[in-house]
C-alpha cells in the first residue's frame, strides 16, 4: 500500500513539474478574453499589460510580453522579439520573425491556442471567434488606422484582423494576420464579423 502511494505521489509530482515546464516555456498565445472595450485596448501599453496579466495567471513567469498589434508608431513585427515562439502545448509555431511572416509558420486553429492551452473557436463554431485583431498587413506592418491606435471603440472605425483558423471570408481569408477590416471598433462590432476582440501575444525574451 505504501509503495503504491509513493508511486502515485511521484507520478503527480512529475505531472505538475511537466505542466510547469510547459507553462514556463510558453512564448505565444491568443488572449482568451478581450479587456472589455473592444478595440480600445488602452493603446499598445494596455494591450501588452493584458498579455502579461493573462500569461502570469496561466503560470508563466520571467517573460516580457508584447501584443502583436501595429500602430502609427510601431509595427507588430518589430515589437515581438526574435523568436522562436512556442505555444502552451510546447509546439514551435515560428522560429523567427521571417518564419512567422512566411508560409512556413505553424499557425493554425490547433496551434494558435489561448494562454491556458485551449483551442479558440473558429469558423463553424458557435460563437465564431476567429477574427484576431492585428492592425497589420501580411508583412506585419501597419494597415489602416487600427481603431485610432487601439484607443477607440467607436462603430465608425475599423482595424485589420487575421483568421487564426486560416479560413473564412475577406480579401485574404487564409491569412492569420491580415484577412479583412473589422466592421467597427466596439466589441459588438467585432463580434458581428466573427470575432471577440482577441489578439496575439508573443514573449519578447
Amino acid at each position: 500500500m505504501i509503495s503504491t502511494k509513493l508511486i502515485n505521489a511521484a507520478l503527480i509530482v512529475g505531472f505538475v513539474s511537466t505542466a510547469s515546464a510547459q507553462d514556463t516555456s510558453m512564448s505565444f498565445f491568443i488572449t482568451s478574453v478581450n479587456p472589455g472595450q473592444g478595440a480600445d485596448l488602452g493603446g499598445l501599453e494596455g494591450a501588452d499589460a493584458h498579455c502579461t496579466a493573462l500569461a502570469e495567471a496561466a503560470g508563466s513567469t520571467g517573460k516580457t510580453w508584447a501584443a502583436y498589434l501595429s500602430s502609427s508608431s510601431e509595427n507588430a513585427r518589430d515589437r515581438i522579439g526574435a523568436g522562436p515562439w512556442v505555444n502552451a502545448n510546447g509546439v514551435t509555431v515560428a522560429t523567427d520573425v521571417d518564419d512567422l511572416h512566411s508560409e512556413a509558420n505553424k499557425l493554425s486553429k490547433v496551434n494558435s491556442l489561448s494562454e491556458s492551452g485551449e483551442i479558440i473557436n473558429g469558423r463553424g463554431d458557435d460563437p465564431n471567434r476567429h477574427d484576431i485583431l492585428t492592425g497589420s498587413a501580411e508583412d506585419g506592418t501597419l494597415s489602416g488606422d487600427a481603431c485610432m491606435d487601439w484607443s477607440s471603440s467607436d462603430s465608425s472605425g475599423s482595424a485589420m484582423v487575421g483568421h487564426h483558423d486560416r479560413t473564412g471570408g475577406g480579401d485574404s481569408p487564409t491569412s492569420w494576420n491580415s484577412a479583412h477590416g473589422s466592421r467597427g471598433c466596439s466589441l459588438e462590432d467585432l463580434r458581428g464579423t466573427g470575432g471577440d476582440g482577441l489578439f496575439y501575444c508573443f514573449a519578447v525574451n
